[in-house]
């Protein structure tokens, strides 16, 4: 399980550097093969490629009428390596989509990652909390 946030930075090239938490399970789990794609949130997915696989099944699975969605998943999807310093290339087409620059956050969400500009996820969490908590949570508490 993925966990935490981490606050990076892009390099010139694209390239972002995986935590050694998260890199180690990376190597671990999937020997650095990852996936990264869109998210229509404005942020990208990161998964270990085994989990990938399990998901990239289940969308190709979709109805005629999902056709749109799989684009966004499948079509944007892109099979990268940890590098051996540990990073990771984001390609330009998944950069501009999410709005990449230079400072990003790596979300662990559990099974997988979400990769945000950093600006784009505080603006975000700000208008979360205006909104108020859904009600599916109204019952849930630590």
């Amino acid at each position: 399980m993925f966990q935490g946030a981490s606050s990076l930075n892009l390099d010139a090239k694209g390239r972002m550097s995986i935590p050694a938490r998260h890199r180690d399970a990376l190597i671990v789990q999937c020997e650095g093969r990852v996936t990264l794609t869109k998210h229509p949130h404005g942020c990208l997915l990161f998964f270990p490629r085994p989990v990938w696989e399990t998901h990239r099944e289940q969308i190709a699975a979709w109805p005629m009428s999902a056709r749109a969605w799989q684009r966004i998943f499948l079509g944007n999807a892109v099979d990268v390596e940890l590098d051996g310093a540990g990073r990771i290339l984001v390609a330009p087409e998944l950069r501009a989509a999410a709005g990449l620059s230079k400072e990003v956050m790596l979300l662990g969400m559990g099974s997988h990652f979400e990769i945000w500009d950093a600006a784009k996820l505080a603006e975000n969490e700000s208008q979360a909390v205006e909104s108020g908590m859904p009600d599916v949570l109204n019952n849930f508490s630590f």
